[in-house]
């Protein structure tokens, strides 16, 4: 006959949630934060006294716990929120963050009762952890190969449609119309999602000095937007390359639909095959960050080659601070590190140096530098607010769990940028001659007054 249960076990499940509900409201207490955390039981346990009701994290099951406690790293959170036993309720990180503020918890472990925190927890420790619940279901992580020198070859496609070819359906909830994934441009500071993409196609057709007739590719091309911005607007020869079968068959169907055959072409090409061709002006829009740091070489060589005597070259990328020096600067922080597995294989992050050093070795001059750091803050802040307004609708399209991933992906970019631990550059440059630039000796046409 087995034994009756004792209540007074702090193995007990009534026992051991009690426990665990007196630590976090201990943690409150010195946290006095307007959240809360919500268990497995229904029971949510303020962090402090002045929560509003709205806001939780849910842990919705306590192999949660189990699996953080044995191997607390950034991976193990991402999956367990992807399976949606911890979650955030009321809210995207967003959200949270704003909550939380500029509060520091420095030293708050300190404060904490080591022994009660000890007794809370080791009962999780060696509870049921469910650890090879990602494997099962084949795991949210890339599980291909991600590294190679440019010159060897590395599957690029495989990498670039894990990212892109989700769904062009799950993009057009977040983006703009003309389906634009990169940092949004806000000359009025409140302008929407669709006039700031259409003002930075915009700038960049003006920095690249597009004319009529001009023959322009624009490298990792996506849906479309800037190539067929450039032949509509500039009377530009736009020519782009992806990687992604899903933008491509968007791309294509949308210069057809423009009535742009005779002006846009698109190819689904690496463009380190491109060859025999020479364009007047070369854009790469957030393409660069997909190509490894160990690549930059023969990426800015390959450029040159395509590009004609003193054609202009606009660099958009995301970079990195550097550090003290270069062996530093590689090491990757864990968060860093779980973005790339989880959202964007093979990815790499530069520091503006490296680039334009990487660009003078290759033949480039360096013409102008501009920081848009705060433009993708806010960009990535409103496709955060779009997406998590379509949870459902992306739900349907991609999964529960991809769309988990993605939300804390978009809100850790606009968190990154607004807090300035990552950048973004746009760089004009011109395939090096003697002579005259043939850029205007001022930039006062890109940015008139009033």
């Amino acid at each position: 006959m087995a034994p009756e249960p004792n209540p007074a076990s702090p193995a007990t499940p009534d026992r051991r949630i009690a426990a665990l509900r007196r630590l976090i409201a201990d943690l409150g207490s010195k946290l006095e934060l307007d959240l809360a955390v919500r268990l497995w039981d229904g029971h949510a346990v303020p962090l402090g006294s002045r929560w509003s009701g709205d806001l939780a994290l849910a842990i919705n099951d306590p192999s949660a716990i189990t699996r953080l406690l044995r191997k607390p790293k950034t991976p193990t959170l991402f999956d367990l929120m992807a399976e949606g036993k911890i979650d955030l309720e009321g809210g995207s990180l967003l959200a949270f963050s704003d909550r939380i503020g500029n509060r520091r918890t420095r030293g708050l472990l300190k404060q904490i009762d080591k022994f009660a925190a000890f007794r809370a927890l080791l009962p999780f420790l060696f509870g049921p952890g469910e650890a090879n619940q990602a494997k099962k279901s084949g795991g949210h992580a890339y599980a291909g190969a991600q590294t190679a020198r440019f010159e060897e070859g590395r599957d690029d496609t495989a990498l670039i449609q894990f990212h892109y070819d989700l769904s062009n359906e799950f993009y057009s909830l977040f983006l703009d119309p003309e389906m634009v994934y990169t940092c949004a441009y806000f000359p009025n500071g409140n302008d929407t999602i669709a006039e700031a993409q259409q003002a930075k196609l915009d700038m960049i057709c003006r920095k690249l000095r597009l004319q009529p007739g001009d023959r322009m590719l624009d490298i990792g091309c996506g849906w479309g937007g800037l190539v067929c911005h450039a032949a509509q607007h500039y009377g530009a020869k736009a020519h782009g390359v992806t990687l992604s079968q899903a933008q491509y068959d968007f791309a294509v169907a949308k210069v057809k639909r423009l009535g742009l055959e005779d002006r846009v072409t698109i190819e689904l090409r690496d463009f380190r095959s491109l060859e025999g061709m020479e364009f007047d002006k070369i854009a790469s829009i957030g393409m660069y960050e997909a190509i490894g740091l160990d690549n930059r070489e023969g990426y800015f060589r390959q450029i040159r080659n395509l590009l004609r005597p003193r054609g202009i070259y606009l660099h958009h990328a995301i970079a990195r601070p550097m550090k003290k020096n270069e062996r530093e600067f590689r090491k990757k922080r864990p968060e860093f590190a779980a973005l790339v597995n989880y959202i964007f294989p093979g990815g790499e992050l530069d520091h503006i140096g490296g680039s334009t050093d990487s660009m003078e070795r290759n033949g480039f001059e360096i013409h102008d530098t501009e920081n848009w750091r705060e433009h993708y803050g806010r960009t990535c802040r409103i496709w955060t607010e779009r997406l998590y307004a379509n949870r459902k609708a992306a739900e349907a399209e991609v999964g529960a769990a991809k769309t988990r991933i993605w939300l804390l992906y978009l809100a850790g970019c606009a968190l990154a940028f607004e807090r300035g631990t990552v950048c973004i550059f746009q760089t004009v440059a011109t395939k090096r001659t003697r002579g005259p630039s043939g850029l205007p000796l001022t930039r006062a046409d890109l940015y008139p007054a009033g």
